[in-house]
């Protein structure tokens, strides 16, 4: 896969998509504390792993380890990015969050399976 398939490859849409559609809901609601942004968070976070492995499995091939710790912290990086549940702690600033996006959104499609695997 070239530089933009794998940087694609290993942002989850799908989890991203169900965590926005998701903080959504909640934020809309009244009286929804952070405390329950933060479960779904994390939930999401040990979610991802298994997802990609679904996603990815092949028979007779190697769990695609790489995909799935990459596409890991994407979601992570991308939550950061997109403010809540972070923006409830005290260090938080939303340019933090873009440069850390920015950042690793160029650093991932460097990430090959195949060499890593050679």
């Amino acid at each position: 896969d070239g530089y933009f398939d794998r940087l694609i490859k290993y942002i989850p849409s799908e989890i991203l998509g169900a965590w926005i559609a998701i903080k959504g809901v909640l934020t809309s609601a009244n009286d929804v504390p952070i405390n329950l942004i933060w479960v779904v968070f994390i939930f999401l976070v040990f979610v991802t792993p298994f997802w990609i492995l679904k996603l990815t499995s092949e028979s007779n091939k190697p769990p695609a380890v790489t995909q799935i710790v990459v596409s890991t912290g994407a979601f992570v990086v991308w939550v950061f990015a997109l403010g809540e549940p972070f923006s409830s702690l005290g260090f938080y600033r939303p340019v933090y969050g873009s440069l850390l996006l920015i950042l690793y959104n160029i650093i991932i499609p460097l990430f090959n399976p195949s060499e890593l695997n050679s």
